[in-house]
């Protein structure tokens, strides 16, 4: 490490930004051309292999999508639309078969076989026929309830005719007993003659298939290829973890995709397979999350520990659970769930403390919102299960909200620095989505608002505190840069002028403008030179070429390397990749604009050099010979000598500091020398530093102003110049032993004004005081000679 606290190393081979360990969570070599390329045949078999298997996977997913198709076109369909009243019966709410069409309103009693005796050989109808997954019904009594008159359902609607039975009215006393699986339609509470209808069910056709269910199936599949992609393109223990998770959320969309086509019975598979599956979806999803965070971003101390517990955990609980050991199944799943949600934060805080990679913090907010909501919706339908005719419709659709946002942050993941803005909408839209549903349930039970009602206010609760704290959302999401526009120009262009002066530099002083930019914890020079920013796939590091400033054609010397954003609080994202080729350019083109400046001025000055040698020079040596006097020719040739040091000094780019010295020097002593002066002359330097024109012009007007002074005012018989450059620092010392006293109280006009502008101008500082035992001393400082133009 430099002292300048930039690490500067000498090569780069395969790159892996996240460090060593293996921190990146996704494969990360951004860098593929410094590695040993593979001959082409094995970069064919490498690719053709892999891609084959995608292809089968690609293949077997749509064959499966059109298979489920199939069946649920297949399946017998009633022409009705069905739909819970508030005390927990089924009735006809629409239908286009005009043999129903008089019954719109009318509670549905039972479903019964043409060659069935009576109602009693049929299933007691109530609101659990319309649930849609046993997964989100927390009593095991009603689960059992729903799966057996879910299969009796679909039993009676395969038979060739199906009579439906309807109440001749409205219900009057409707006891509880038809929550009861034996209970007979006599004793349900209805009064008066019931109604049955005899109905020829068909199979409904893919065309009739909702429009959610096909949403659903294309998003399912999608995950599951981008998961496989993910394996397949760079197989790691990682990548097998995510696909688990993505697999197993795929799973659940599924499960909904064909629950969404439920009207009265779903195929008795689904119907039995729901809660055991679903059940282990979650479970698993939630121990591959902790496993995956303490791999992802660093493998914790303990980790193989913390492993066989998580899997001990959610296999137990499955294990239980699918063995009917566990009463009160739904708590223990949601529960367990959450508690491993938990303990993956947790993790995932102490993996930040540890080594603040910037994917455990945007994660852990990730995560958080999952975890949040999903308690929020365990917590919302732990409230309102009593409800009738709410947890049947509501239930369903708050838990797809909440799977839908886990699938798509899922399917987004591979690509998080890319998607990062995506994903932040993704969340808080989802977010606000899961928060209103919940909301809605709890109103509708605890204030017994109409759902209508109930449905607007929680929207509008739910967008008011999302509209209200956006702003803190987004900073603390993914935070923002702390670098003005303003600013970082300025630096840009200053760095541009140093970077002129000494290219050697260029490398350091980037690495400073990306400091102040990023925040990042950690930055290296390379040597290698990238073309263009390059970022690694999970945003942990950016890679930024040093431009080229000696041309066009010029390769550009080395990189930088920069890791973890804002002190590892956020993610490199693509705009970042962006701006900073954009900074790099401007770099390039301003340090291109100076040196076309400094090359006009360079040229300016040589005509004018020129111009004056050629014109007032020949007119003044014509002067001298023709002067009437010894003193009038000495005058002239000492302006003549003054114009030649003025002339070389313009022609000159930069100038020797020992040079300069010798000339100022002997300037001074020819000078000193006519007033009858004494001078004293010292000069010592550690390095023979080169002055600009600019520095060289205004130390030697500098020191002839001072000269000049003392020549008109001092009456001195001697003059102490000492001139010294110690580490970068040009300190001069004039001192005269005249009459001069009281330097304060002195008026600056054209000379001592002039004086200060110019040692203002080169950086530096001028000082008068009252020299011992008389006389006046001046000192001029200029700090860091070689870094001023």
């Amino acid at each position: 490490m430099a002292q300048d606290g930039i690490d500067r190393r000498p090569a780069l081979g395969s790159f892996d930004p996240a460090g060593p360990g293996g921190a990146s969570g996704f494969h990360s070599d951004f860098y593929p051309d410094l590695s040993e390329p593979e001959a082409p045949a094995q970069a064919a078999r490498w690719m053709g292999w892999r891609l084959r298997i995608l292809v089968a996977c690609a293949l077997l997913g749509c064959v499966g999508i059109i298979g489920l198709i199939k069946l649920l076109a297949q399946a017998p369909h009633v022409d009705a639309t069905w739909r819970a009243n508030t005390q927990g019966y089924i009735e006809l709410a629409a239908s286009h078969d005009p043999r129903l069409v008089p019954y719109i309103g009318r509670v549905l009693l039972a479903v019964r076989g043409e060659a069935d005796a009576d109602d009693l050989a049929a299933p007691p109808i109530d609101a659990l026929a319309l649930q849609r997954s046993g997964r989100w019904l927390i009593a095991d009594a009603d689960r059992a309830r729903q799966q057996l008159l879910h299969r009796q359902l679909a039993a009676k609607l395969a038979l060739p005719n199906v009579v439906l039975v309807f109440a001749a009215g409205a219900a009057d006393g409707i006891t509880n007993g038809a929550s009861e699986a034996n209970t007979s339609i006599a004793t349900s509470g209805f009064a008066g003659e019931r109604s049955a209808v005899d109905v020829l069910p068909h199979p409904r056709g893919a065309a009739d298939l909702p429009a959610i269910f096909w949403l659903l199936s294309y998003f399912t599949l999608a995950l599951c290829l981008v998961a496989a992609v993910q394996v397949l393109a760079h197989p790691s223990l990682r990548n097998l973890l995510y696909a688990v998770i993505a697999w197993c959320q795929a799973g659940n969309l599924l499960f909904i995709a064909v629950e969404s086509t439920l009207e009265l019975g779903l195929p008795g598979p689904f119907t039995a397979a729901d809660m055991p599956l679903r059940m282990g979806f979650d479970l698993i999803t939630a121990a591959a999350m902790v496993v995956a965070v303490c791999l992802h971003p660093r493998r914790l101390p303990g980790a193989q520990w913390m492993v066989i517990a998580a899997w001990s955990a959610a296999l137990l609980l499955l294990g239980l659970g699918a063995g009917g050991w566990l009463p009160q199944l739904w708590w223990w799943v949601q529960m367990g769930t959450a508690a491993l949600g938990l303990v993956a934060l947790g993790l995932l805080t102490w993996s930040y403390r540890i080594e603040p990679h910037p994917f455990a913090i945007i994660f852990r907010r990730f995560g958080a919102g999952i975890v949040g909501s999903w308690l929020l919706l365990t917590l919302a339908l732990a409230v309102t299960h009593h409800a009738p005719g709410m947890p049947q419709d509501m239930a369903a659709i708050a838990s797809m909200v909440w799977y839908v946002l886990l699938a798509g942050l899922l399917l987004l993941v591979p690509f998080v620095a890319k998607s990062q803005p995506v994903m932040r909408e993704f969340l808080l839209l989802a977010a606000v989505s899961a928060v209103a549903t919940s909301l809605d349930l709890l109103f509708v039970t605890l204030f017994a608002l109409g759902q209508f009602a109930s449905l607007i206010l929680s929207l509008f609760i739910s967008l008011a505190v999302y509209a209200a704290a956006r702003r803190w959302i987004l900073s603390h999401l993914l935070g923002s840069s702390m670098l003005t526009t303003e600013r970082m120009f300025e630096r840009l262009y200053r760095i541009a002028r140093e970077v002129e002066a000494t290219p050697e530099r260029a490398a350091t002083l980037l690495s400073g403008l990306l400091q102040e930019l990023f925040e990042p914890m950690e930055v290296s020079i390379v040597e290698p030179h990238a073309f263009s920013t390059r970022m690694a796939s999970d945003g942990s590091s950016l890679l930024v070429p040093v431009p080229a400033l000696g041309g066009e054609t010029e390769r550009g010397a080395g990189s930088v390397l920069i890791r973890f954003a804002h002190r590892g609080r956020r993610l490199f994202t693509t705009e970042d990749a962006r701006l900073t080729d954009r900074i790099v350019e401007q770099l390039r083109r301003a340090v291109v604009f100076d040196k076309a400046v400094e090359q006009g001025r360079k040229e300016e000055r040589l005509r004018l050099a020129q111009d004056l040698h050629d014109d007032i020079g020949a007119r003044l040596l014509t002067l001298m010979y023709k002067a009437q006097s010894p003193e009038m020719e000495d005058y002239v040739r000492h302006t003549l000598q003054d114009l030649k040091t003025l002339t070389r000094g313009l022609a000159a780019s930069n100038h020797p500091l020992s040079h300069a010295a010798a000339e100022w020097k002997a300037d001074l002593t020819q000078r000193l020398t006519a007033a009858d002066i004494g001078l004293t002359w010292t000069f010592a330097a550690d390095a023979d530093v080169l002055l600009t024109v600019v520095q060289w012009s205004g130390l030697t007007r500098v020191l002839r102003e001072l000269v000049s002074n003392t020549i008109a005012h001092a009456q001195a018989r001697r003059l102490v110049i000492d001139f010294r450059l110690e580490n970068d620092q040009l300190e001069l010392i004039v001192a005269d032993n005249g009459i001069g006293r009281d330097p304060r109280s002195w008026s600056h006009g054209l000379g001592l004004g002039g004086i200060r502008k110019r040692v203002k101008q080169l950086g530096g500082n001028v000082e008068w005081r009252e020299a011992t035992p008389n006389g006046i001393s001046c000192r001029v400082v200029i700090r860091q000679l070689s870094g001023r133009s």
